[in-house]
């Protein structure tokens, strides 16, 4: 199952909304993990963002929750803004901020909202013949930021999205490859037995640091060579 809500506008256009969540990250005595709120706010942009473009919708808007501080809404709104610039978007950015009550964790909600034309979802496009790969490795807390060689580079998504190669895009979220795997052959009404993967299967993603594709075989020398080695084949038994 996507993680995007569809609602009917007018003249086969629908209204996409994907969301993300972030909380105990970010430079408060309480948070488990320590990072700038510019960069927590950048990771929680680039969930919602790429589970809106991988879906073929255009993104319109992006939404922010401030459970943070007041005084942090500038620093959100920069993370947000350099997730859309890596992407090439120029997005209006709106939201809420919890001021009345000082809190001791650091938490925010980013929504991205966009349209897309109902016969143009990127959803259930992958054929029997496809094969499938991660591009990315699956990070979560610390590692996301001791290990920025393995995060798939916004730039890199940009370019699988409009690969001629490339049928569907998944990003891989907390419940690992495997999860996103099984979902999108649910999708397309796809049969495998098992996978194999040199990465782990059941690793949380994080911050979408890794995307599942599934793609023509033809352009898979491509693929590798866009990818490099954060290209890591996805072996599935029929």
């Amino acid at each position: 199952m996507r993680d995007v809500l569809f609602l009917p506008l007018a003249d086969g256009v629908e209204l996409a909304v994907a969301a993300d969540g972030s909380a105990a990250v970010g430079d408060k005595p309480g948070d488990v993990v320590s990072a700038p709120t510019d960069v927590v706010a950048y990771f929680a942009a680039r969930v919602a963002l790429l589970e809106l473009l991988s879906v073929g919708a255009e993104a319109r808007a992006v939404v922010l929750q401030n459970f943070i501080a007041d005084d942090r809404w500038e620093a959100l709104c920069r993370g947000v803004e350099r997730a859309g610039r890596e992407l090439a978007l120029s997005l209006p950015i709106t939201g809420s901020t919890e001021s009345n009550f000082p809190t001791v964790q650091s938490a925010l909600g980013v929504t991205a909202l966009g349209t897309v034309a109902s016969q143009r979802k990127r959803i259930g496009m992958t054929p029997e013949t496809a094969r499938f790969a991660v591009i990315g490795r699956p990070l979560v807390g610390a590692a996301v930021l001791a290990q920025p060689e393995w995060v798939l580079p916004l730039s890199l998504f940009a370019e699988l999205l409009v690969s001629p190669y490339v049928y569907e895009l998944v990003p891989i979220g907390s419940k690992g490859v495997f999860y996103e795997w099984t979902g999108l052959l649910a999708a397309n009404r796809l049969r495998f037995r098992s996978c194999s993967c040199p990465l782990s299967l059941f690793s949380s993603g994080g911050p979408a640091t890794a995307v599942l594709i599934s793609y023509d075989p033809a352009g898979e020398p491509k693929l590798k060579q866009q990818a490099g080695r954060l290209f890591f084949p996805l072996f599935a038994e029929r």
